[in-house]
């Protein structure tokens, strides 16, 4: 694996993420924000932030899927949430941990959460955007 994922002392521990991701791979690889389309391009779970959430991460991983890549590759996370409070925290995660669980995976790379007034269309709630690193 070209990541390691590490919490330095004197810093929080967050179950959500890790703060600091070591990479020691050879190719970068840049994903376009993922939102909650499917392969159609049909929105899923319109309405729905855990459902968007699940899908979101679902591209994420297809992308990398495509390049050789797994979320074990991914050295850094970035979600926008539409109108973010602190009250749609049980959502998110909700959604990261069904992911998780149908990915059979562990997504907890270093991440930043950042509230948005809007996305490229209305009915999307989420977008996820990675940054991984391959041997």
């Amino acid at each position: 694996m070209a990541i390691t994922l590490v919490n330095p002392s004197g810093l929080p521990e967050v179950g959500a993420y890790h703060q600091v991701a070591v990479a020691s791979g050879s190719r970068l690889v840049f994903l376009a924000g993922q939102v909650a389309w499917d392969a159609d391009g049909v929105t899923v779970g319109p309405g729905d932030l855990a459902a968007q959430v699940e899908q979101c991460y679902r591209n994420v991983a297809a992308a990398l899927a495509g390049v050789g890549g797994t979320f074990a590759d991914v050295a850094k996370l970035t979600i926008y949430v539409v109108d973010w409070t602190p009250e749609k925290m049980p959502q998110l995660m909700d959604g990261i941990g069904r992911a998780a669980a149908a990915l059979g995976v562990t997504p907890v790379p270093p991440g930043t959460l950042i509230g948005v007034a809007a996305l490229d269309v209305p009915e999307h709630l989420v977008e996820v955007e990675a940054t991984a690193v391959l041997d």
